[in-house]
């Protein structure tokens, strides 16, 4: 690991990777009561959940 990521614990990780356990831990239902964005709440996916969250700052 280079010197300059030794202490960031999401390196290597993507959004991607992020989402999908997000919804293996927690499922949509309960993200979009947690988090109330959109595309947590009505039909969500996870490309149309990844399209907001990428355009999203």
């Amino acid at each position: 690991m280079p010197e300059t990521q030794k202490n960031n614990p999401l390196h290597g990780i993507t959004l991607l990777m992020m989402l999908e356990q997000l919804v293996e831990r927690y499922g949509w239902e309960q993200l979009g009561q947690r988090i109330n964005i959109r595309c947590f709440r009505y039909d969500p996916s996870i490309k149309s959940s990844l399209t907001f969250l990428r355009k999203t700052p």
